[in-house]
């Protein structure tokens, strides 16, 4: 039976949670090939919400990412 608890003890997860409390700027790659930037804001265990510098919030898919990136 899979899993729905958000899983804190991935060091994926943890990382993540790190970039948000350091209000890190952050480069997401998509699976397409776009490139997302801006802070994160939150997680959760399917998807990435990421404000950019005009305060406009994106909500990723973690599925759609290829790599996540501090800046």
């Amino acid at each position: 039976m899979p899993t729905t608890e958000f899983d804190i003890s991935l060091p994926s997860i943890r990382q993540m949670q790190n970039l948000i409390k350091q209000a890190a700027p952050t480069e997401l790659k998509l699976i397409t090939g776009d490139i997302i930037t801006g802070r994160i804001l939150w997680q959760d265990q399917y998807c990435v919400c990421l404000v950019d510098e005009n305060s406009e919030q994106t909500t990723v898919w973690k599925q759609a990412i290829a790599y996540i990136k501090a800046k």
